[in-house]
């Protein structure tokens, strides 16, 4: 007798296979031996008696049965069959004792198909069950450029290590990433507690999230996985109830709406020219007036990664603070926080005082402050929280950063102009988004005025480095320093900017300048005029202000000691640079490992710029991986590294 389960599972079949016909889509199950790749295969192995999950089943091996069922595995023969009684007698074996005969299968690219046991996994997917056990060879394909085998090569790597083949990420060096978000070693094994926990923690994530209409989004449940934990903190997440996890999920929706986004990150370039209200027309802003006089101060606070008396950076982001009081004087207050260590807890505290004592607007200003900055902003929406960073894409916070680089490639082409012996050095710090088009931009400058021009890369975020030494052994002659002295610090101070190398009280030529003022007063400006609220980012992303000398927050100082026709070069190139007529990156462009942009009138992308992962072909050095940096250095890379650190 057929089961009324077997009418139920019929319509939906049914339902499933009309609804493929009307889209011009097979209807039936995906049969592995019709797959052109499958065919090219290099390897077959088994990987033994495996868990697998139901919904990476797909097909079959065979066309043989393959038409027996709709492409969701539900039936498609008629009531009185033989296959309709079969289907039934397993059904009603699964409700009195459960099927456990494993299946036979093949995986291909970390989908399954059956070869033995197509009714089997049926009947499990009919009642929702989760996994199947089973015999699993596994069909390895040839390497190629395609995104989804790359992907695939990676993931194998991380299947050896885990034993994981239920998480599945949409971008390469995802399953890198999470190696290392558990706080395990590239070649690190997982023990039997580690796989019991994480498979403990991804199903309540999975259901919470599907739950939520996670299904409905363009991205896996893995991306969401990734990009949560990454937020929250792998540990955190282990100690969350059922009930916390739901509750997280979904004050934490948007960011899975900006992820999801095909084009999640609007950069925007150049300050938006906006008409301002007609009251800030009469009534001039910074200036004292009956409005500032009826209403209390705009609350401002900025949060530091370290004391600004400690940190060239951090020092340049208070002097834009302290102009920020200067041009706001009657209307904005402002206030200064630094944290003691890079505890992301101890970020999240300080930054939650900055909240609690009144602050309308938050600039936090490092990388690694982001995580923090994204959690804070999450549990307190009506603040306004920008972290200066690049490419976040998470939506809840704004970020902001300069373009260096335009001033990277000036003092690059004094510093080809300059030397004598066509060795130059740069002296970089995290190989961090931005950082290596600083790097590459120099050298591109210094090769227009001097073809012949070699840049020396050292990195003070790489362990055991004398970058001194390096210099004198390789006969460096001009450097590009640090952008910024330290106040208070006098071991070293002048060697800033572009500086000659065998001085020991050196004669500095020049000075890239981060104008942080400027972008905060134009962004206080936004806010209090309404213009920040105008151009919020439509559902699905995240803005990025990346500005460069054309909006006066990037700058370069001569010295003037330079030669006349080098300072007149330098002025012409800012010019252009600041008209838009001319990018470092366009044109022709070569790495150490041959072409980069073939077109003469081609210009890199921002996201490439900001991407950037090699280096120009005259540039000598490496960019450091993971297990060469120093500790500090790797919770910033960790969340803004390029991909060759990465790996």
């Amino acid at each position: 007798m057929v089961s009324e389960d077997y009418i139920k599972a019929l319509k939906a079949g049914k339902k499933e296979f009309a609804a493929r016909t009307a889209k011009g889509l097979d209807p039936y199950l995906q049969v592995l031996e019709d797959i052109p790749g499958a065919a090219d295969s290099i390897l077959e192995y088994p990987l033994g008696l495996v868990q697998i999950s139901t919904d990476q089943i797909v097909g079959t091996m065979t066309s043989g049965r393959s038409q027996a069922f709709a492409a969701n595995f539900m039936p498609i023969l008629e009531e009185k069959s033989e296959f309709a009684m079969k289907w039934s007698s397993l059904c009603e074996s699964h409700l009195n004792e459960g099927i456990r005969e494993p299946i036979k299968a093949y995986e291909y690219m970390n989908k399954f198909y059956v070869l033995e046991g197509n009714k089997r996994v049926s009947v499990l997917k009919y009642f929702d069950a989760v996994s199947v056990p089973a015999h699993v060879t596994r069909i390895v394909p040839p390497r190629t450029e395609e995104k989804e085998n790359r992907i695939y090569y990676e993931f194998m790597d991380f299947y050896d290590l885990s034993g994981v083949n239920y998480i599945w990420f949409s971008e390469e060096g995802r399953f890198f990433k999470l190696q290392r978000l558990m706080g395990k070693r590239p070649d690190e094994r997982w023990t039997e507690d580690d796989k019991l926990t994480f498979s403990a923690l991804y199903s309540r994530f999975s259901a919470a999230y599907k739950a939520h209409g996670g299904g409905k989004l363009d991205i896996t449940v893995g991306d969401a996985f990734l990009d949560f934990i990454e937020i929250y903190g792998y540990q955190e997440l282990d100690k969350m109830t059922t009930a916390q996890f739901k509750e997280t999920i979904g004050k934490s929706w948007k960011m899975f709406d900006t992820v999801a986004d095909s084009d999640p990150v609007e950069i925007q370039m150049t300050p938006k020219e906006k008409k301002k209200p007609l009251i800030q027309k009469l009534i001039p802003l910074g200036a004292s007036n009956l409005l500032s006089l009826a209403s209390p101060k705009l609350k401002i606070a900025f949060v530091h990664e370290t004391d600004p008396k400690e940190s060239g950076w951090t020092y340049a982001h208070d002097l834009g603070r302290l102009h920020l009081e200067q041009m706001f004087a009657d209307e904005v207050e402002t206030s200064a926080y630094h944290l003691r260590s890079q505890d992301e807890k101890e970020a999240e505290e300080v930054i939650g005082r900055a909240v609690e004592d009144g602050n309308k607007i938050i600039f936090t200003t490092s990388p690694i402050l982001a995580n923090a900055s994204i959690k804070m902003s999450i549990a307190h929406p009506n603040v306004k929280i920008l972290n200066c960073s690049l490419l976040e894409n998470r939506g809840f916070i704004r970020t902001y950063s300069a373009r260096m680089y335009e001033a990277k490639f000036l003092i690059g082409a004094i510093a080809g102009g300059m030397t004598e012996n066509d060795r130059l050095g740069y002296i970089a710090d995290y190989p961090i988004y931005g950082t290596v088009a600083n790097v590459n931009a120099f050298a591109l400058g210094a090769k227009m005025v001097n073809p012949r021009a070699k840049v020396y890369v050292e990195w003070t975020s790489k362990k055991n480095v004398d970058i001194q030494a390096e210099f004198e052994k390789n006969n460096v002659s001009y450097v590009s320093g640090r952008d910024i002295i330290i106040p208070g610090k006098s071991e070293g101070s002048r060697h800033f900017g572009l500086f000659r190398h065998d001085e020991v009280w050196p004669h500095n030529l020049a000075m890239p300048v981060w104008h942080w003022g400027k972008f905060y007063e134009e962004m206080v400006r936004r806010i209090i005029n309404g213009t920040w609220k105008e151009e919020e980012a439509a559902k699905g992303k995240s803005v990025n202000y990346w500005w460069g000398m054309s909006a006066g927050v990037i700058d370069v100082i001569c010295s003037k000691n330079l030669p006349l026709g080098t300072t007149r070069l330098v002025s012409l190139l800012k010019k252009t640079i600041c008209s838009g007529e001319f990018n470092p990156f366009t044109g022709v462009l070569y790495s150490q490992h041959g072409v980069v942009q073939e077109d003469g009138d081609d210009v890199l992308t921002p996201e490439k710029i900001i991407t950037m992962d090699w280096l120009a072909e005259n540039v000598i050095g490496a960019i450091p991986k993971m297990a060469d940096l120093v500790e500090k250095a790797k919770p910033v890379v960790l969340n803004q590294g390029v991909e060759t650190a990465e790996e």
